[in-house]
């Protein structure tokens, strides 16, 4: 007993973050207090909301279960959608394949092999019928997840919704249209940064007008974080996004308390189990703080980070893919621990391939789990008061403070990311991650540690569906070729000349898919006015 009295703890070597914290062996009450006397003082549903905007949180209504779900075309993504609402899904998540995120018709040369591959492939209004037919948009909110054609997709779900006699008053649902992040991560980017920027405010000028319970937009930190940021960047890059869309809405002469309360995010979970809660939770007390007292904030749901947070597709592995339902349980954990809102999960077979219908549902089953038989909603924020997580929690709300300074001195986030200084940053994290993942410092079950020789990969491959790519491709043409082609025109030169004239472009997007204007004659209009996204090179 002496001797282990008298070790000195930190003789067994030091533990270091990914955010670059050093852990310390034992954490006290005084390492909490430093810099935040306050600690005692927090209460969920409180300003600033580090344990939990809702009083009660889970227990008074668990999480919504939201997994991403979309394929081939919108006949068989409704039966997945169905499939899912059957098994307890509560909300929808869409996917859309590549020609629907770049802009593109089904039958344009360019989609060739790509339609409805990575996910449902929409042309016209008449695939929003299809999609979502039988299912109550009234008790299924949807997610949209598209980002470069958001304004012709939300267009499409609001004519659909209005078709199908829904108040649109009260219509709720979130689509990500966070175009900034696509510079940075993902791609699908179709006009110049400037112009995409004021393709998304136009959406969240118009729900805040017209719309008010839809969320316009949802921040993804989430992207970011899979492009190889480390979790400090994620949070500190989201909240610049955020504030640059706010700041732009803003000049358009409406005030924080009328459009903050939508503004939603959609953050990333892999790594270190408490390095992730406390991101959040620190995250959470930063972004209320940044409302409340630089943009004068007087609602609290103005200063609330509404969120969507479950796996990250980065943290799973081809090798030995089983264990992926081992990380994706502890994921879902961390995300419930973090006080998220809604809950989506990767499925362990993504890192191969679409997910089967059984791994989508294995996925849901580790949430219903997790919310009915583990306890995590018998009581709110069950880590608050540890020393350690407290400690986080208040070093990330530092260092994100830190990292959003450094933004400010690149000239801000759109001058940051049209030069490439994030693009950059993102990178050289991303090769130092991955340097430490193959020289083993950063252990890796069954890639880099408990290797298996010779192992046997046990994944279904979801097949690509030829046949539907040709019907969708059929079906648009002939709805081309039966349709009433006067008003398409009509709506499409209004479009035209809004956008010339610099008007908010969501009313005449709703006219041209009433009239059943497809997604690519949409965006053809708009890269007439507006030209198209050429990234720029650094040698």
């Amino acid at each position: 007993m002496d001797n282990l009295k008298n070790e000195n703890p930190e003789s067994i070597g030091n533990v270091i973050l990914e955010s670059g914290f050093e852990v310390k062996s034992v954490y006290r009450r005084e390492d909490v207090l430093i810099g935040y006397p306050e600690i005692d003082e927090e209460e969920p549903g409180k300003y600033p909301f580090t344990r939990g905007i809702h009083p009660l949180m889970y227990r008074k209504q668990p999480f919504t279960i939201r997994q991403y779900a979309g394929f081939a075309s919108p006949e068989e993504t409704n039966k997945r959608f169905k499939f899912l609402i059957r098994n307890g899904q509560n909300g929808l998540n869409v996917a859309f394949d590549l020609p629907t995120q770049c802009g593109l018709d089904s039958d344009d040369p360019r989609s060739l092999g790509e339609v409805g591959r990575v996910g449902m492939s929409v042309d016209t209004l008449e695939d929003f019928e299809i999609a979502f037919n039988g299912i109550d948009l009234d008790k299924i909110t949807v997610s949209l997840t598209i980002n470069g054609a958001a304004l012709v997709i939300m267009a499409m779900y609001f004519a659909m919704a209005e078709k199908r006699g829904y108040d649109l008053s009260k219509l709720r649902g979130t689509s990500q249209n966070d175009i900034l992040k696509e510079f940075i991560g993902r791609g699908t980017w179709i006009f110049p940064v400037d112009s995409s920027v004021k393709l998304v405010v136009d959406t969240i000028e118009y729900c805040a007008r017209n719309i008010p319970k839809y969320s316009p937009v949802s921040v993804c930190g989430y992207h970011i974080r899979e492009s190889g940021a480390n979790p400090v960047q994620e949070m500190a890059y989201a909240f610049c996004i955020a504030k640059a869309y706010s700041d732009e809405t803003i000049k358009r002469g409406l005030g924080i308390d009328e459009f903050a309360s939508r503004l939603s995010y959609n953050f990333d979970i892999y790594g270190n189990f408490f390095e992730q809660i406390a991101k959040f939770r620190g995250g959470r007390r930063l972004w209320a703080k940044i409302m409340r007292e630089q943009y004068g904030a007087l609602n609290d749901r103005s200063c609330w980070m509404r969120m969507i947070a479950g796996g990250g597709g980065a943290g799973l592995t081809k090798e030995q893919p089983e264990n992926n339902i081992v990380r994706t349980a502890y994921y879902a954990l961390i995300s419930a621990l973090s006080g998220t809102q809604t809950m989506a999960l990767c499925t362990y077979d993504e890192a191969f391939t679409i997910p089967t219908e059984k791994a989508a549902e294995i996925a849901l089953r580790t949430m219903q789990i997790l919310t009915h038989e583990m306890g995590i909603c018998d009581t709110v924020d069950p880590l608050g008061g540890s020393y350690y997580i407290e400690t986080l929690t208040n070093r990330f709300e530092n260092e994100i403070q830190k990292e959003m300074k450094k933004v400010d001195g690149w000239g801000g986030i759109v001058n940051a990311i049209a030069t490439g200084k994030i693009q950059e940053a993102i990178s050289q994290q991303a090769y130092i991650k991955e340097t430490a993942i193959q020289n083993g410092k950063i252990k890796k079950v069954g890639v880099n540690c408990f290797k298996k020789t010779e192992e046997k990969r046990t994944v279904e491959f979801h097949p690509y569906n030829n046949d539907a790519a040709n019907k969708q491709i059929n079906k648009l043409r002939s709805l081309k070729s039966k349709r009433d082609q006067a008003p398409v025109n009509a709506t499409l030169e209004r479009l035209r000349q809004d956008a010339k004239n610099n008007e908010n472009l969501m009313p005449a997007a709703i006219e041209a898919v009433k009239a059943y204007a497809s997604v690519g004659e949409i965006i053809e209009v708009l890269k007439d006015v507006y030209g198209e996204y050429q990234e720029p090179i650094f040698f």
